[in-house]
């Protein structure tokens, strides 16, 4: 990088001191990319939703920055069509631009990736499918306009979007704490989909290993279960089933 910049006057200033200064002592991006702690995010799978430029920019910085796999990524903004899938070519696996938020419920639910990164919307999506979310674009929910002073733009905003990530990819350790220390009123399994399973019945025994399992990886499980028994024409879920499924499906 040219550490000398022109001015509007004429002249030239050296920003190397700045940008050093910035990256050493205000950015802590360089020391987290070094640490256990990201490099553990290495090739999780994530889904991207939200508006152009915000659903654009995240996917670059996980898919470029951060080594997390894009499975999926969409717009709702439809007249940026063009100029989103250019930007994305090469970022990710799939894109998927439309206003019908059915169809990026079903697409979450299909790639069952390991964290959301999305509107409001997709936050209610993944609370059903036990899926982290982290809100990166409006619609938005009260909640996620913090008090405190937290910018997104220059080396500062490069922590906010390093928390953001590493967060939401896992918070899914806190429903396994609370699992372990008794902190939900229910033992009940929790896991929803998105799709019916009043076809389906999971015996007392199956429902006890399955509650087992951490809350974490549970979801996944349960869906992959069920995907099996669906396919096998299996209406009575045993014991049996989810082992069944694990083999079939190398899950």
């Amino acid at each position: 990088m040219n550490a000398w910049a022109p001015t509007s006057l004429g002249g030239k200033v050296n920003y190397e001191s700045y940008t050093g200064n910035q990256t050493k002592f205000v950015s802590q991006a360089a020391w987290f990319s070094r640490s256990i702690d990201c490099q553990n995010l290495t090739g999780k799978k994530a889904v991207v939703s939200g508006d152009a430029t915000h659903a654009v920019s995240i996917t670059k910085i996980l898919a470029r920055e951060m080594g997390i796999h894009v499975s999926r990524a969409g717009t709702y903004c439809k007249h940026d069509a063009e100029w989103f899938n250019e930007q994305l070519q090469g970022f990710c696996d799939e894109i998927l631009i439309t206003e019908d938020h059915t169809k990026v419920g079903d697409m979450i639910a299909r790639t069952e990736p390991s964290a959301i990164f999305g509107t409001q919307m997709e936050r209610h999506i993944g609370k059903r499918l036990a899926i982290p979310c982290g809100v990166i674009s409006a619609p938005v929910h009260i909640q996620n306009f913090t008090l405190g002073y937290r910018p997104f733009p220059g080396y500062e905003g490069t922590n906010q979007i390093a928390d953001l990530v590493y967060n939401s990819l896992t918070s899914g350790m806190e429903d396994h704490l609370l699992d372990l220390f008794g902190g939900h009123d229910t033992k009940e399994v929790i896991t929803e989909s998105l799709s019916t399973d009043e076809d389906l019945t999971w015996n007392l025994e199956s429902k006890s290993e399955l509650n087992k399992i951490p809350g974490f990886v549970r979801g996944k499980i349960k869906r992959n279960t069920e995907k099996f028994a669906r396919r096998e024409g299996i209406t009575n879920i045993t014991i049996d089933v989810p082992y069944a499924a694990k083999e079939a499906l190398n899950a």
